[in-house]
């Protein structure tokens, strides 16, 4: 009869089916992270809670690790330019990932029009349905906007203004944040009456704020067409690229205020 071999009273073949266990979970822990992503995605202030419920419902969530950064648009593109480590840039506007596009940094494909954003008048002291004519005609020191120069939405109030005649009589009191975000905290802390913010803003699952809005007219300001574009060759952003086109995506959108393409 054969003898075994014991150490610490444990027969050598069960240590050694233990170790090839471990051994073997071991690997497995590694293959994993090996194919897991990290993705870091630069996102327009506008879109950051679409954006972070969009990660929620992503199906490979438990396998990436997806990092969002937000800004201005225009303060993004410049990080872009500058080198900032980016693999996605979902922009408030057509016009910078077009520029990106053209000065190399996109890695391929076309950007293309995720959301269509729409442009709201926020009061915190007022209920109900708002009539936008009213209020900015009406006694009020601050109207708070997003910089023209730098965010989307920023030039769609300016558009605005101009056409429904303000532009010029409300110089002497804007308010102007560097992005709709910004612009957002102006008139939540109250240093502006009103705001001329994003629907998004107000918009998505338990999303609570005092006041009114009102709708500001289509016609009077281009239509916000929101594109993003892919800028590595990283599997994980193309993946997550690919989910936000998704007719689940577009519904998650919906709910936050965005018109789809």
């Amino acid at each position: 009869m054969a003898a075994i071999l014991r150490v610490n009273n444990l027969p050598i073949r069960n240590m050694t089916y233990r170790l090839s266990a471990k051994i073997l979970l071991v690997l497995c822990a590694v293959s994993s992270n090996a194919l897991a992503e990290t993705v870091n995605i630069a996102v327009a202030s506008n879109f950051a809670s679409a954006a972070k419920a969009l990660i929620q419902a992503y199906p490979n969530i438990a396998d990436d690790k997806l990092n969002v950064i937000t800004g201005s648009t225009g303060k993004l593109y410049a990080q872009i330019k500058n080198g900032a480590p980016f693999d996605l840039f979902f922009a408030a506007d057509r016009t910078r990932p077009g520029l990106l596009q053209s000065e190399g940094f996109v890695t391929d494909g076309e950007s293309y029009t995720y959301a269509l954003g729409k442009l709201v008048l926020w009061s915190p002291t007022h209920r109900g349905y708002l009539s936008v004519d009213k209020l900015l005609a009406g006694d009020f020191r601050h109207l708070a906007m997003a910089n023209p120069r730098l965010a989307p939405y920023g030039d769609a109030a300016r558009q605005a203004l101009a056409a429904l005649g303000y532009w010029d009589d409300l110089q002497g009191r804007l308010v102007i944040g560097e992005s709709i975000g910004q612009a957002f905290q102006y008139v939540e802390s109250g240093n502006a009456e009103m705001g001329l913010l994003a629907l998004s803003q107000f918009s998505g699952i338990n999303r609570e704020y005092s006041g009114g809005i009102g709708r500001i007219p289509d016609d009077v300001y281009t239509p916000i067409e929101q594109q993003v574009v892919l800028l590595t060759d990283n599997s994980g952003a193309r993946a997550f690229l690919q989910f936000v086109a998704s007719d689940g995506a577009k519904d998650i959108l919906r709910l936050y205020g965005y018109g789809v393409p």
